[in-house]
């Protein structure tokens, strides 16, 4: 006998799904399952917008994240996301004294290679405390981070004007693109503490990215690759008449 995937769906319990997936209730579970039975309609139409999402993600009127006094840093709360069947972190060397990140900057700077923490050693280290907000309600945390800053990073790597972006590849091989405009915002960091303490595994050990005007699915957690590319080449001037 065999049954289709949406049979073994509708089949497993509400409460059994949200245990595993730790983000939804049993109540909105049963009822993704039942709109999922109802036939595609064949027009537009109106529904019902997910509830708390997104979150509220407060910031200055330039764009850029209110800082938040040291005092204030505590946990993140849970759920934590990871990309992976039991939803923890990959077994990788957390230790970030030992890290070893892949950096290819495919012709476009003038180094290459593995990233070593005695390379981030050579930078002004730098703190900030800001909130750290996921696109729902939760996880979200106001927390310190030290590290040092992107842009420090970025001209350490001597990278050309040309580059457009940075591809983030994480562990359990999540990964973000993100433009050098973003990341040389001096709020845009690479860290490797948290609340003063190295990063746990389950925050994103040895090191991870902190973008702290965006939502939280950008600041990439347990960085393994970092890639620079250009879409193209910049285009020739236009001949004149």
């Amino acid at each position: 006998m065999s049954i289709t995937r949406r049979d073994a769906i509708c089949s497993i319990s509400g409460a059994t799904i949200a245990g595993l997936s730790g983000l939804l209730t049993p109540e909105q579970l049963r009822a993704q399952a039942a709109a999922a039975q109802e036939p595609w309609p064949d027009r537009l139409v109106e529904r019902p917008l997910r509830a708390g999402f997104p979150a509220p993600l407060p910031l200055n009127a330039d764009g850029s994240a209110p800082e938040h006094p040291a005092s204030a840093a505590g946990p993140i709360t849970d759920p934590l996301m990871w990309r992976t069947p039991n939803r923890q972190a990959p077994e990788i060397e957390f230790d970030y004294r030992k890290m070893a990140i892949k950096v290819d900057t495919r012709g476009l700077a003038k180094l290459a290679g593995t990233l070593r923490f005695e390379d981030l050693e050579k930078l002004p280290r730098v703190s900030g405390t800001y909130l750290m907000q996921c696109g729902a309600p939760n996880p979200r945390g106001i927390v310190t981070w030290t590290g040092v800053r992107f842009s420090d990073f970025a001209s350490l790597l001597g990278l050309n004007a040309g580059v457009h972006y940075c591809r983030f590849v994480a562990s359990d091989r999540h990964y973000v693109d993100e433009a050098m405009t973003t990341l040389r915002h001096p709020q845009v960091l690479l860290v490797w503490m948290m609340n003063d303490q190295p990063l746990a595994p389950r925050h994103g050990a040895p090191l991870r990215l902190v973008v702290p005007f965006r939502y939280g699915n950008r600041s990439i957690k347990a960085i393994t690759e970092m890639v620079f590319a250009t879409p193209s080449l910049p285009m020739p001037p236009l001949p004149t008449a």
